[in-house]
């Protein structure tokens, strides 16, 4: 399973409008779908439930203190239930619809469409992206679509994100904003948790103000032509060397990373157009597409989750930030 998407009944449990994605599985919309029907379609029409954790030994049983099981309601004494997490008293699960309408105002109010929504797993982690209207124009032809990426999960382990995601049309790399700049919104899995997502629909006013940044962002990028020297000192410090000098896997594994982007620099999908070969944005975009087309086709079941949440995220967010770094350090 090289998607790591929740297989239900021989059907994978994702929703998608227009291109098809992660190896064309999923149930295909024809135009904007209303939350309802892409709950449906997304087949995230469950619900989940804490229920007591209990301690069992030969002959006897004993309930376990302020802990409880995250269980899907539709699974419940099947022998498919799966414990989702582990989770404390205060936990509070946001179920599937609400978190869709989380949505609703923005999918309502403008032209954003739900675009793409699933289960990863058992269902321990679910995700929704929106499609804004208008695009971030960097420079010429080369423009970036604008989403926000909602993710949940049930595990106990994550809070609720928000994230504004732009996606480059050319080659579809995902264009993950830098954890530390945001903006990303979290709200922990807390009784009050209903109310913080009320207040985050009002600090939504972010968004156009965040891509703005960004599109400046990508500009300035692209007004930085790199040599071969300063190509290698940005992706050496997006993939830095192992703290373990004496690791030699994770030496190679590094060097392979910093050989493929340094490739994709000049070869990869777009980096050849006018304003765009060989600057500071054709280097963040060798280590994107690396990372989204390249890297994770090795990642086994973990591509979907590594790209928008994992180690692959991780990755492109320090491509971003260590790009605004050099954008001060070689400008002047």
């Amino acid at each position: 399973m090289a998607h790591n998407l929740e297989i239900r009944d021989g059907a994978a449990s994702m929703f998608y409008v227009g291109h098809p994605p992660w190896h064309k599985l999923g149930t295909e919309l024809a135009g904007p779908a209303t939350a309802a029907a892409a709950i449906r379609a997304a087949r995230l029409d469950w619900t989940v439930s804490k229920v007591p954790l209990y301690a069992t030994k030969p002959g006897s049983s004993m309930l376990v203190s302020d802990q409880f099981a995250v269980v899907r309601d539709d699974q419940w004494g099947k022998a498919e239930c799966q414990v989702l997490g582990i989770v404390s008293k205060g936990y509070e699960p946001l179920q599937n619809a609400a978190a869709f309408s989380f949505f609703d105002p923005i999918v309502g109010k403008s032209a954003a469409i739900y675009h793409t929504a699933g289960a990863l797993g058992n269902g321990e982690r679910v995700w929704m992206l929106a499609k804004l209207p208008s695009q971030i124009v960097v420079v010429g032809d080369d423009v970036a679509d604008k989403f926000l990426l909602l993710s949940n999960s049930f595990d106990g382990e994550s809070a609720v994100q928000v994230k504004f995601t732009p996606v480059r049309v050319v080659c579809q790399n995902t264009l993950v904003l830098a954890l530390s700049d945001g903006p990303t919104i979290r709200i922990a899995h807390t009784p009050n948790m209903q109310q913080r997502l009320d207040d985050a629909r009002r600090l939504l006013g972010i968004v156009e103000r965040g891509f703005t940044g960004l599109a400046d962002t990508f500009r300035a990028m692209c007004k930085l032509t790199l040599d071969a020297s300063k190509l290698d000192e940005y992706l050496a410090e997006v993939f830095p060397s192992p703290k373990d000098p004496d690791n030699e896997k994770a030496a190679k594994r590094i060097q392979h990373d910093r050989a493929r982007a340094s490739h994709l620099f000049v070869a990869g999908i777009g980096n050849n157009l006018p304003g765009v070969r060989r600057t500071l944005w054709a280097a963040y975009n060798g280590v994107t597409e690396w990372v989204d087309h390249g890297k994770t086709d090795q990642a086994g079941e973990k591509r979907l989750e590594t790209v928008c949440f994992g180690e692959g995220y991780q990755a492109k967010a320090r491509a971003l930030r260590v790009a605004k770094a050099k954008i001060k350090a070689w400008a002047n």
